[in-house]
């Protein structure tokens, strides 16, 4: 499959939200029902860092800014690369982890991660850890994927 074709889902995500009225107030959903059959990726963490660098690391592949919104719109551009070789696109991701070094930078990060995507709230985990793989780093992402089954 390449980025340029997108296969027709035969199943729908449906946001779970047991209090809807609320549902505004969240910026991910409680949870994310895939409705019919599926195939699942799961997108291995993603830094700052180039999605492909040295291991071990050098310390050259690794220079991150401070600001928690460049390292973590950075990590959604590594993210994107994977979604992007299966063609799949952010509304097809159903679960998100989220590591942080300071959960200080949770509202930073959210507002970076919001114009990929969109209205699409997919469940959502965040943990707040020491330190990260990536030297500096102070984001991290993984990502559950549901794409259309292959024929």
């Amino acid at each position: 499959m390449t980025a340029m074709t997108k296969p027709q889902r035969n199943f729908r995500l449906e946001s779970v939200q047991p209090k809807p009225e609320q549902a505004h107030t969240m910026p991910y959903a409680p949870a994310v029902h895939i409705v019919g059959a599926c195939d699942l990726m799961f997108v291995s963490g993603v830094t700052p860092s180039p999605l492909y660098h040295l291991h071990p690391h050098i310390d050259s592949e690794h220079q991150h800014p401070v600001d928690i919104g460049v390292q973590t719109k950075r990590a959604m551009a590594g993210a994107k690369e994977v979604l992007d070789s299966v063609g799949a696109t952010w509304s097809d991701v159903v679960k998100i982890t989220k590591y942080l070094t300071d959960m200080r930078d949770a509202d930073g990060m959210h507002a970076a991660m919001r114009p990929f995507f969109g209205d699409w709230k997919p469940a959502s985990t965040m943990v707040c850890i020491n330190q990260l793989s990536s030297p500096g780093a102070r984001v991290e992402l993984d990502m559950i994927v549901a794409l259309p089954k292959k024929a």
